[in-house]
């Protein structure tokens, strides 16, 4: 049985093809990404997800070719590392994981994220640490131009109504917390608690001197039904006797 297998020129068109449809790939993928090689790797780094807004989930993205332009995708998670720093201030080293789910097919194959939402708007730096196979990456860049995306205010996307920004509400709250801290030296005045102990015992004087009145009331009231219950007695007593006696006399 003889076996079909496409001329060397036919083969070579279809290999050029399928590079550049991964050129096409990443490009597509990394829109705005530094570039650079180590030993026989390629990487691009950048944010996952351009343009770049103030508390939108986000993740530093990485994604690593080898000299033939294959996707590497068993880099072991953690062996490359990201710090990100704004201002003066830096991230922990970021472990970077395969993003890439060989099993589903899902995801970019090539693919290493750091998950990071940005808070405040600027030009972030990236720092690559780590190993690809042994071979060692150390590179930084600084969003630019000509390397990936500064992040920025969201509130020109708003829609339809616009969001107060986080430094916005991050100022609200601590206007509310000096408030609430000022609070108690300005209730300097009276002892709202022991004024509220005092109201109660007063009240409760007053229930005690209620129910003292009532069993007075009542306890005068049995001894006037006793006393007119008495003089009823006597006076039945006294009509009989002066009865008796004008009979006697008769």
């Amino acid at each position: 049985m003889s076996s079909h297998r496409l001329p060397a020129r036919p083969r070579l068109a279809a290999i050029l093809a399928a590079a550049a449809c991964l050129s096409l790939l990443l490009a597509g993928t990394a829109q705005a990404h530094i570039v650079k090689t180590f030993g026989g790797y390629t990487v691009a780094l950048g944010w996952k997800v351009e343009p770049t807004y103030v508390g939108i989930p986000n993740a530093v993205q990485v994604i690593v070719t080898d000299s033939k332009g294959k996707a590497v995708t068993d880099i072991p998670d953690g062996d490359l590392t990201v710090v990100v720093s704004l201002s003066g201030q830096s991230s922990a080293a970021l472990p970077l994981n395969n993003a890439f789910d060989s099993d589903t097919g899902l995801g970019i194959p090539g693919d290493y994220e750091a998950s990071l939402d940005p808070t405040v708007p600027g030009d972030y730096t990236f720092h690559l640490n780590g190993k690809i196979h042994g071979v060692a990456v150390d590179e930084t860049a600084t969003a630019s131009d000509s390397t990936f995306n500064s992040v920025v205010d969201g509130s020109s996307v708003d829609f339809p109504t616009k969001l107060p920004s986080i430094s916005d509400v991050a100022t609200a709250v601590s206007r509310l917390e000096a408030r609430a801290s000022a609070a108690p030296a300005a209730s300097s005045g009276p002892d709202v608690a022991a004024m509220a102990q005092a109201a109660q015992t007063a009240a409760s004087d007053a229930a005690s001197a209620a129910a003292s009145a009532q069993a007075q009331a009542s306890t005068a009231l049995q001894v006037g039904i006793l006393v007119g219950a008495v003089g009823i007695v006597v006076g039945v007593a006294a009509l009989f006797v002066a009865t008796r006696r004008r009979t006697g006399a008769a």
